[in-house]
């Protein structure tokens, strides 16, 4: 299985991806350059988290328009796996390939701190192998994570299942005290109608071994991986 992990300039978690995907076996994970203008012969495609062309305007804005993009848009037409962490979520809302936009966190302060998600959907290709209700525990690292959607798209993401994780505290309860950010309905995490593009703000790579302090990160990658290379029927 090959993965492509786009580098824009200001990426700084492409390297971080590439390891954690390449702890898994027969996974391929290559760092793909974001002038290149194909993604033909990937299986999955991630874009990681930074700050991609120091996210000068708004977030995500300017790496939208970089050449690599018109080739994820085509791979993810196709029904390629699109998973986007942090920064990379935020481009992938600015492109159109996820509804809603990340807006500044409540507070206006950059939070940097590991907390707990409740996985409320496994009816995807990016959870399948989790739970629905199971907690985990995975870091953030972001000052533009407040998610935000007119409320007929939010109305469409829950009635689709669309929401795949949101912040909750270690019992698996959704309070406002546990979102870190502002985010409407306590989102993390939200895929596309088709199922196959996933945006989350927190980084799974950083808890994928034992030596960072947990392994929850490795749940949402391997069912990546399973939807991938399980048989077509």
């Amino acid at each position: 299985m090959r993965v492509a992990v786009i580098q824009f300039p200001g990426s700084n978690c492409d390297t971080d991806c590439q390891a954690a995907l390449a702890s898994f076996p027969g996974v391929s994970a290559e760092i793909v350059w974001h002038k290149e203008t194909s993604l033909a012969g990937y299986d999955a495609i991630v874009l990681p988290g930074g700050f991609s062309y120091g996210d000068y305007l708004r977030c995500g804005s300017i790496a939208r328009f970089s050449p690599i993009m018109g080739a994820v848009r085509t791979a993810a037409d196709a029904g390629v796996l699109v998973l986007g962490i942090c920064n990379g979520f935020q481009i992938l809302c600015e492109a159109g390939l996820l509804p809603g936009t990340l807006m500044r966190n409540n507070g206006l302060l950059f939070r940097c701190e590991s907390l707990h998600l409740r996985v409320e959907n496994t009816d995807a290709p990016f959870t399948s192998a989790l739970r629905k209700g199971q907690v985990l525990e995975i870091p953030i690292a972001h000052g533009e994570g407040n998610y935000f959607a007119e409320p007929e798209i939010l109305k469409q993401l829950e009635a689709n299942g669309q929401v795949l994780l949101r912040y909750c505290d270690a019992s698996g309860n959704v309070t406002t005290e546990a979102n870190p950010n502002g985010s409407l309905g306590n989102i993390a995490g939200i895929c596309s109608h088709g199922r196959n593009v996933f945006g989350l703000m927190p980084h799974p790579e950083r808890v994928c071994d034992p030596i960072l302090g947990g392994t929850d990160g490795r749940g949402l990658f391997q069912s990546m991986i399973e939807a991938v290379e399980k048989p077509k029927s």
